[in-house]
């Protein structure tokens, strides 16, 4: 695996992880990470593709966030890597690198062969984070930045208070939860950002699969849908027994459904 590096449009530097061989998959991790979260499911796609996963800049070790963080700004970055990339590329993206993702084909819908979106929590019909954003927030500049996490977990994603409370009670998972929860409030408030509404995407042609879990928390479901209806060649892929995280417990069955749109759209 070798690392690229390229100059964003504000001459800071991207990175991104670059392995296999193959026609090209572009994946933007999801939050509260790196591009090394999806190692499992990019283990079973490199024999057969070139997968390049782009470093997100407020998630790079040591990165000065500039606040208000911009999903324009991470759009942008998946432009500038995509220049390097072989055409036709399959963009991948994962919870609000999804949302990063969608963006980024609304720039330059002719870079990308096909969108692979997995629950994008974009606010079709309400904000995502709203005033649990805030809260997190105020938790965040007191310095409690597990309990900035716990409010992101608990109200904003919706996970069940009782699966929360058994993640934060394993150390090693709220040292991993603190060390990016910068990161993930200002990605969430990016999101806010955008403003309520899916308009803006009823003209993006590009063939795109959506993939949602049936135990997924039912807002991001209701988002998928909502994206579905809008976007005018799109489909939805639900994986059955798996939630928000696939990629950690059924990478197998999440690179699958990435190689059946891949046939459709690299002409593998």
């Amino acid at each position: 695996m070798t690392e690229l590096l390229v100059a964003s449009d504000d001459v800071r530097p991207i990175t991104a992880l670059d392995g296999g061989s193959g026609p090209s998959l572009l994946v933007v991790h999801p939050g509260g990470g790196d591009a090394t979260a999806w190692d499992s499911v990019t283990h079973h796609l490199t024999d057969d593709f070139r997968v390049v996963r782009i470093n997100r800049r407020i998630y790079a070790p040591g990165a000065d966030i500039e606040l208000p963080h911009s999903m324009a700004v991470e759009a942008a970055d998946i432009v500038r890597v995509t220049e390097l990339l072989d055409a036709p590329v399959l963009l991948v993206g994962h919870s609000s690198g999804a949302v990063a993702a969608l963006e980024a084909a609304l720039l330059n819908p002719s870079a990308f062969a096909g969108l692979f979106l997995y629950e994008p929590p974009m606010p079709t019909r309400e904000l995502l984070a709203g005033a649990a954003g805030v809260r997190a927030r105020a938790a965040l500049d007191t310095g409690d930045r597990v309990e900035a996490m716990r409010i992101h977990m608990r109200d904003i994603v919706r996970m069940p208070t009782s699966m929360v409370d058994a993640m934060f009670a394993d150390q090693e998972v709220r040292a991993a939860c603190s060390a990016y929860a910068t990161a993930q409030i200002a990605d969430d408030e990016a999101i806010d950002t955008l403003g309520i509404g899916i308009h803006r995407f009823a003209e993006l042609e590009t063939p795109t699969t959506l993939i949602e879990g049936d135990l997924s928390p039912g807002h991001l479901r209701e988002r998928l849908s909502d994206l579905a209806a809008t976007l005018p060649n799109a489909r939805i892929v639900t994986l059955t027994g798996q939630g928000h995280i696939a990629h950690l417990t059924a990478p197998d069955t999440l690179a699958n459904a990435i190689r059946d749109m891949a046939e459709q759209v690299l002409r593998v």
